[in-house]
């Protein structure tokens, strides 16, 4: 079952989840120089996530694969991802949660795992590697409210989180935002990096191909956000990295508010920009007062003219004019 680029562009407040040649040895490198590509190809079809509530546990599964995408038109990686999309999908629990993670690896070449950045655990312990074709399940508190990355731990890191293993998880805080009942619109957007595939040294010094939104250069181009003029919109934003930095920015307007890593007692107000580190993230909320095409995308420039590049587009009844998009 193919899940459409587009499918990230869903208001968040109706997504609780969203839901190169390639094979390396089954023993997992300790050392970057040790990988090695061989002669056979995987392309795993993509799967939802199981999402189970009880009470305060959440139960949570997903898969580790190797999965087609298309990074930017005609563009194919042969990624590495979770349940066969890279951002994998967003998850949304609420602060105070317990969740019990489950990963399977489908993947019969090497190990992954899930590494929490919302969580406490032990990482000796529970972000610990899963073999191919097995699955592991693991428990951990999420007390912290925020917008998070998660992404696999396994060794070498940087390789799997620049294969595409990394994703965007929200934790509710108890009682909401201050500024909940003012916003009209929510969307969510992961900023990361595409490089050469198997390109070791690339990666190491972050010469990316491509950065991108939510996977690509292109869909939230060709698919806008929408809102209506006056409207109050909300983005959770995560830029997963694995190396830039982000400089978020919303071009012709300021950001009301932004709470910083998405933590409702990290408040600012009246930011040009709010800068992510990797692994950073934030809750930026403005006010689109008139009509028209609005860019979203990273100040570092030459990072957005490598695609990291949105539009939120403002029209009278909130609905796409199907219009060219704006460039920026």
């Amino acid at each position: 079952m193919n899940i459409p680029k587009w499918c990230f562009l869903i208001p968040s407040c109706l997504i609780m989840v969203l839901a190169a040649w390639y094979a390396f040895p089954a023993e997992q490198p300790r050392d970057s120089e040790a990988v090695s590509v061989q002669d056979t190809k995987l392309s795993q079809p993509p799967v939802n996530p199981v999402i189970q509530r009880e009470g305060r546990t959440v139960r949570i599964e997903m898969t580790a694969q190797v999965t087609d995408v298309e990074i930017s038109k005609g563009v194919v990686y042969n990624a590495w991802t979770f349940n066969g999309t890279a951002p994998g999908p967003v998850l949304r629990v609420k602060e105070g949660d317990m969740l019990e993670f489950t990963l399977k690896n489908m993947d019969p070449n090497m190990p992954h795992s899930m590494d929490f950045h919302a969580v406490h655990a032990a990482p000796s312990q529970k972000f610990v590697d899963v073999m191919p074709n097995e699955q592991g399940t693991f428990t951990y508190p999420a007390n912290t409210p925020g917008v998070f990355m998660y992404h696999c731990g396994t060794s070498p890191l940087l390789l799997h989180v620049a294969n595409g293993m990394y994703g965007m998880i929200i934790v509710e805080p108890k009682a909401g935002y201050p500024s909940d009942p003012d916003i009209d619109r929510e969307y969510t957007i992961v900023q990361s990096e595409w490089y050469k595939q198997n390109d070791l040294d690339a990666i190491r010094d972050g010469d990316a191909e491509y950065v991108v939104f939510n996977g690509d250069d292109y869909s939230l181009k060709e698919h806008p956000l929408l809102a209506k003029a006056g409207d109050k919109v909300r983005l959770y934003v995560s830029n997963a990295g694995p190396n830039h930095v982000s400089s978020f920015h919303v071009v012709g307007t300021t950001l009301d508010r932004v709470y910083l890593d998405g933590n409702p007692q990290n408040v600012l107000y009246g930011l040009q920009s709010v800068l992510l580190p990797a692994s950073g993230g934030a809750v930026v909320e403005f006010t689109v007062t008139e009509e028209g095409d609005y860019p979203i995308l990273t100040h570092q420039l030459n990072d957005a003219a490598k695609g990291a590049v949105a539009v939120l587009r403002v029209t009278s009844d909130g609905l796409d004019n199907g219009e060219p998009a704006m460039s920026h």
